[in-house]
């Protein structure tokens, strides 16, 4: 299968923000080759050997990327407009680059920027980076594929800070590769279901749960139109998708119920509070990585 891989020059501080743009066009993952990233990984406990020496010494410009059918038409025009849109409230950015790949190509090519996310409750490992664990942490190994990009690791950090899954039912709304699910799995939750609308990211759940010995229901499906019910959401999608998610969530919260919602870019946490708020929910608490933002929300 071919794929149109697009590209976005900006910097440092713009990164986030042109991410949040392809993700807002329905970008289904987001790499950034960030110089700074690795510098700081560098600084950094993680065991690593899987740096090209090409990104460390490359300049100041930042590469936002994505991939879409080769088919879509529509992608690149929104992205284009949502760009613009950015601009004139001074995001800045540079050329726009398109290229057509193989899945093959892309698949090794986003190997050798990915890196383990670290938190109390879990680290999560690629499968193809060496790892040694401190003694009773909790390893959980995890292949992306294409349905998961390595731009999004601040959102996903932060879910992960924020949970307590232990003894919950979980579910898992828009689950991408399952990091969230399958990381509530292997910390002790008593259930977990995750669901997505794109089939790529359904198959790379499953494989990623097998990977871990997960028991985990995973379908394709809108968690909108579902029936199911959980203790813990996590809902680490945009903040177009979150706004939209907000009227009919609290249906699927079991009583003293909590949703994590990440993915927000910060621009936008105002409307998202709002939104939630308007909908019967309290912000019990927020946190904040880069211009990321993330809400643990409760019922009233």
């Amino acid at each position: 299968m071919r794929y149109k891989h697009i590209t976005v020059i900006t910097d440092h501080l713009n990164a986030d923000l042109v991410a949040e743009a392809m993700f807002d066009a329905g970008a289904e993952g987001v790499d950034i080759l960030d110089r700074q990233d690795f510098l700081d990984l560098l600084k950094s406990d993680v065991i690593w050997d899987y740096v090209d020496d090409e990104v460390l010494s490359r300049g100041e410009d930042v590469k936002v990327s994505c991939v879409v059918g080769e088919e879509d038409e529509s992608f690149l025009p929104v992205l284009q407009e949502r760009l613009g849109e950015m601009a004139q409230r001074g995001v800045k950015y540079g050329e726009i680059l398109v290229s057509v790949i193989d899945e093959a190509d892309w698949a090794n090519e986003w190997k050798k920027y990915y890196k383990p996310i670290v938190t109390p409750a879990v680290t999560v490992v690629p499968t193809w980076i060496r790892y040694v664990p401190r003694e009773g942490e909790t390893v959980m190994k995890l292949d992306p594929g294409m349905a998961f990009g390595t731009g999004e690791h601040a959102t996903t950090r932060m879910c992960l800070d924020m949970a307590d899954a232990k003894g919950k039912s979980v579910i898992d709304v828009g689950c991408g590769s399952g990091i969230l699910g399958i990381a509530a799995a292997v910390t002790g939750a008593k259930s977990v279901y995750m669901c997505d609308i794109d089939e790529q990211a359904v198959e790379a759940a499953r494989a990623n749960a097998a990977l871990n010995g997960a028991d985990c229901v995973i379908e394709r499906a809108d968690l909108i139109e579902g029936g199911e019910k959980a203790d813990l959401i996590f809902a680490n999608l945009t903040a177009d998708i979150l706004a939209r998610l907000a009227p009919s969530v609290g249906a699927h919260l079991n009583e003293g119920g909590e949703i994590i919602a990440s993915g927000i870019i910060a621009e936008r946490l105002g409307e998202v509070k709002e939104v939630f708020v308007r909908n019967g929910f309290v912000v019990a608490e927020e946190r904040s990585e880069g211009d990321w933002r993330a809400l643990r929300l409760v019922g009233r």
